[in-house]
């Protein structure tokens, strides 16, 4: 299990998380709602060992292996998509190339980012992250940008890859595509709500 025991994380004059406590399971799939700058990214940040709380503890991570899709999609541009997605792994391009069409992008695996929509980008960054594999997934606003059915059909492709995921997303169908098992929302005024 994955522990935060009183974590305050402070940026400057904001604290988008307040004495936070909860356990996250080693298996299923957590969804994380709330509100534009309630503290879901810093979430994932802290549990990305991104970000290290300003107090508190989180503990549970030591060990595991962790893959994020971040709201940017971070390609590198001198990269074609199949490079990008292989870059992570020491392998050859043609897993990336097997990843990428199972996401539906077989043709554009040659091609720059920048000649790809903003919805393949997504897709690419998507691709990289269930590439590098590991035992918990984090993912920031994973499908947006996607329309509903390409958005259904990434979604089937990320569901089980990993023990456990971790989505923070505005739209509750999104993690519950991915099977959500427990979901944690951000209320007015920084009390996070758990439900089961």
């Amino acid at each position: 299990m994955i522990e935060l025991a009183h974590v305050h994380c402070i940026y400057g004059e904001k604290t988008p998380i307040r004495d936070l406590t909860l356990i996250l399971p080693d298996v299923g799939v957590v969804g994380v709602f709330g509100a534009s700058g309630a503290g879901k990214t810093t979430l994932l940040r802290l549990l990305a060992g991104l970000l290290q709380p300003t107090s508190g503890t989180i503990e549970g991570l030591a060990g595991k292996r962790i893959s994020m899709v971040f709201q940017e999609d971070r390609l590198l541009p001198w990269l074609t998509a199949a490079e990008n997605v292989a870059l992570v792994r020491d392998e050859s391009e043609a897993d990336a190339r097997a990843l990428l069409a199972v996401l539906a992008l077989s043709a554009e695996a040659d091609q720059l980012p920048r000649a790809l929509s903003g919805g393949m980008q997504r897709r690419v960054a998507l691709a990289r992250a269930l590439n590098f594999g590991g035992d918990v997934l984090l993912l920031d606003e994973p499908f947006k940008g996607l329309d509903a059915a390409l958005c259904a059909e990434a979604a089937a492709v990320v569901r089980g890859r990993f023990p456990l995921t971790v989505i923070a997303t505005h739209d509750r169908g999104e993690a519950e595509a991915l099977g959500m098992t427990m979901a944690l929302t951000v209320e007015p005024g920084g009390m996070w709500r758990i439900e089961e």
